[in-house]
């Protein structure tokens, strides 16, 4: 007998009956309906989160911003309730909690009494965060409230964004306020420095003729205190004269007496004398009066030269400040020049543009080398995957493994094992090819390589078949059961839903080993365009698989023809 006759004589065993044909049919839906229901379920879960009913409390009392009051909270919720993600529902606190309790809201976003408040206490002494709270309960559904999570943290980076480009943009336009004043005080320092360069002019110029008058009244004090000397001796030799007259009017009277004259003789020669006497006396007092003037000149000329040495060390010195005050007033007005020059000059739309900037500085620019389309399309290689181990796990409880008759009528041990696998090999063929209809059709899944998804589907049904087979042959019904647990391990190590990495040890180790990784990893590459290689390496990998698999099974058989019994040659629909 070869292989196709046996083929088609199971075939005809499994549709001898309409029950068996009726098995054999529900049996070939599995993949096809655990696949594309639960693909079909899982298509696009993102567009429908707008019927996630959410309940919104609203309890921001506002506060006071530049005189005026406002309620940040109110704006936020507004928006909330305007963008339409979630079905949000504006609630009181109570009915909150308790829809929440009651699973009838997935979670709850509370915009607390004191959010406006603790937003505008940034510019305060005591400046604090503000709070959004969330309340979320497992119990309704974890994945609500990983998703209230991600949506909390959505709304607190909006809201902060805002918050910042509103700071940013009162910042920059005190920055503009600042460069106004600070023009100003250029224009204010260029006028000053030049009038400190005048006033410093004039100082030398006033330093220079008191250091000259200084000289001059030096001289004439000078001058002064020698006549002052020069009198003052004239004066002590004229006094001295006066001071010696008396004296000297007794000696000629003495003198005269001893002659013989007469008292009336001598007193007529001394009223001569007494006449000089009066005049040297006159002399005597215009000298001193004299003498007395001409000392008073010599200490106001001294005076006047000490003055004028004062105005001139003054003069100095102001000549010396106002240098050093120009110095300054130049430095001031250089100084405010240049920062000047580092502050913008920007209108009111560039400063709300940077402001826009600066709230959200960096974007993120992504690009993808193998995109799916969608969720449901990034669980397909996986699920996929799994629903043609399954569908061949299923053809299993009914497709005779090895052919008892065909094991007694040849001693072809590889005859015997293509024909046994061939048959539900096919059978997970054309499982595939539904399914592939399915994802590809109603399901609308993109597809970059649609031939290399198919051949992969294909191939990876062939490979189950082939590993399922060499469990039945070699342990029997335990060996099918022993293809449920091979199932739950590759459900878990396959890498469909999370990254591999992820996984805890050995269970990582078996993700290398076992083949439905390689299967969804194929069906990844042709199904998001990536890459071929790695997709044809992972194709060489279930071939190997294919090929062990046979073999092993290949020596079951050879192993089973030397020890039928007339037990197996009886028919039977559950292999």
């Amino acid at each position: 007998m070869k292989i196709p006759a046996m083929i088609q004589a199971e075939f005809r065993r499994l549709t001898a009956t309409p029950m068996a044909l009726v098995a054999l049919l529900a049996l070939c839906t599995v993949p096809v309906l655990y696949g594309g229901l639960y693909l079909w379920a899982n298509q696009d879960p993102d567009a429908h989160f707008d019927r996630i009913p959410v309940a919104l409390v609203m309890q921001d009392a506002g506060g006071e911003r530049d005189g005026e009051h406002v309620v940040v909270g109110r704006e936020v919720a507004d928006e909330l309730l305007d963008d339409g993600t979630f079905d949000w529902r504006e609630v009181s606190a109570a009915d909150a909690a308790s829809g929440l309790a009651a699973s009838r809201y997935d979670f709850a976003v509370t915009i607390p009494q004191d959010f406006t408040a603790s937003l505008l206490s940034a510019a305060d002494d005591a400046p604090h965060p503000a709070r959004l709270e969330l309340a979320t309960n497992d119990a309704g559904s974890y994945l609500a409230t990983t998703i209230g999570n991600q949506a909390a943290e959505t709304v607190l980076g909006s809201v902060t964004r805002q918050v910042t480009e509103q700071a940013v943009r009162q910042l920059l336009d005190g920055v503009a306020d600042i460069r106004v004043g600070m023009a100003d005080a250029a224009s204010g320092a260029v006028r000053l420095a030049d009038g400190t360069a005048d006033a410093a002019s004039g100082a030398t110029s006033l330093a220079d003729g008191t250091s000259t008058l200084a000289a001059g009244a030096a001289q004439v004090a000078d001058g002064n205190a020698a006549l002052a000397a020069q009198a003052d001796r004239l004066a002590a030799a004229e006094h001295q004269v006066y001071a010696s007259l008396p004296r000297a009017r007794a000696d000629i009277a003495a003198q005269l007496a001893a002659a013989g004259l007469t008292p009336e003789q001598a007193d007529a020669v001394l009223a001569r004398l007494d006449s000089v006497g009066s005049a040297i006396d006159d002399a005597d007092a215009t000298v001193r009066t004299t003498v007395d003037r001409i000392d008073q000149l010599a200490a106001g000329a001294r005076q006047v030269a000490d003055g004028a040495a004062s105005a001139a060390s003054g003069a100095a010195q102001l000549r010396d400040g106002l240098g050093a005050l120009d110095t300054g007033a130049r430095e001031l007005r250089d100084g405010l020049d240049a920062g000047l020059a580092q502050l913008p000059d920007q209108d009111a739309d560039a400063r709300a543009t940077q402001a826009a900037a600066l709230a959200d500085p960096v974007a993120l620019e992504t690009s993808n080398l193998a995109q799916a389309s969608n969720y449901g399309a990034g669980l397909a290689p996986f699920f996929v995957s799994l629903a043609a181990w399954i569908g061949i796990y299923a053809l299993f409880l009914i497709v005779k493994p090895v052919s008892r008759r065909a094991i007694t009528a040849l001693h072809s041990p590889i005859k015997v094992t293509l024909a046994g696998w061939l048959t539900p090999g096919i059978l997970g063929v054309l499982q595939m090819a539904a399914l592939f209809l399915v994802v590809a059709g109603p399901l609308g899944f993109a597809m970059a390589v649609p031939w290399g998804v198919f051949g992969m589907m294909a191939l990876a049904a062939l490979c189950f078949a082939a590993i399922i087979l060499a469990l039945n042959v070699w342990l029997g019904s335990v060996g099918q059961f022993t293809g449920l647990v091979l199932m739950v391990l590759q459900l878990v190590t396959a890498g469909g839903t999370f990254p591999w990495q992820t996984l805890p040890e050995p269970l990582a180790s078996l993700h290398h080993v076992l083949p439905m990784g390689y299967a969804v990893d194929a069906i990844r590459q042709f199904m998001y365009g990536g890459d071929v290689g790695r997709a044809l390496i992972d194709a060489l990998v279930l071939a190997g698989w294919t090929l062990v698999a046979l073999g092993f099974a290949a020596l079951g058989v050879t192993r089973m023809t030397h020890f039928r019994t007339l037990r197996d040659l009886e028919p039977s629909l559950i292999g």
